[in-house]
């Protein structure tokens, strides 16, 4: 176990007015030294307040912050216990769009991650691309036509990188591609919504958008990972091209 020793904890929690924080921080660093087996059981509530020497107060607060975060849940009884969860990846990606929401991210620096994030991605999809990830690229764009044939423009295009993003096989590419996509599209949503654009209006932009994941695909599907990049790098700058001067 990471804990530290009770008789050290003890005397640093007597300087530290965040407790129940560095509590929580520890029963994270012991869920994940004990190899994250959601089920398991740390140990009863009298068990883990003795060996991270702290008050029952203290621990329960504690307790609360890793249930907050999805990583451990107090189950009550007899065989009760602090038991390890699945964290759900939502709650991370809502987290994240929300704190840069917050610190107000622009278009053009979400646009500027995303192209670093993706063009990684699209080396590692290539690399690590099998039949059943050809088949959910395949799915994405189909996707994406029906909606286009339906005159629907927006709503549907992150899904594409983020099929991408997962094949890249890299869970830290995955959530952030994600949660930027996610974003710009909610940016995005709100400019139209004041604007009062309608869907047939960008009908033309959806269709080169489409077009360009079409091409992006192909490279991917034939092997070219430098290709794939080289047109993601284009689509991410046309987009970026269609964005309001922010100096």
């Amino acid at each position: 176990m990471t804990s530290e020793p009770k008789e050290n904890f003890a005397r640093g929690a007597r300087r530290n007015p965040r407790l129940a924080e560095r509590v929580a921080e520890l029963i994270e660093k012991d869920i994940v030294a004990s190899g994250w087996r959601i089920g398991s059981v740390l140990g009863s509530e009298g068990e883990l307040i003795e060996r991270y020497g702290v008050s029952r107060a203290v621990f329960r607060e504690a307790v609360r912050l890793v249930e907050h975060q999805q990583l451990a849940t107090m189950r009550r009884g007899p065989s009760g216990g602090l038991v390890v969860t699945e964290p759900d990846p939502g709650v991370v990606r809502n987290a994240a769009r929300v704190h840069l929401r917050r610190a107000a991210v622009t278009r053009h620096q979400l646009l500027e991650a995303r192209m670093a994030l993706e063009l990684a991605g699209i080396a590692s999809a290539t690399e690590n691309l099998t039949e059943s990830g050809i088949e959910k690229l395949k799915e994405a764009l189909d996707l994406e036509q029906e909606q286009i044939d339906r005159g629907v423009t927006r709503g549907y295009a992150r899904d594409l990188h983020r099929v991408i993003a997962e094949l890249a096989g890299n869970p830290a590419i995955a959530l952030f591609v994600e949660v930027l996509a996610q974003l710009d599209q909610d940016i995005v949503q709100q400019e139209w919504d004041a604007a009062d654009v309608d869907d047939e209006g960008h009908l033309d932009d959806a269709i080169a958008s489409h077009e360009a994941h079409e091409a992006i695909v192909a490279a991917i599907v034939a092997g070219d990972a430098p290709l794939g990049q080289h047109r993601m790098r284009r689509h991410l700058q046309a987009i970026a091209a269609l964005l309001p001067d922010e100096s």
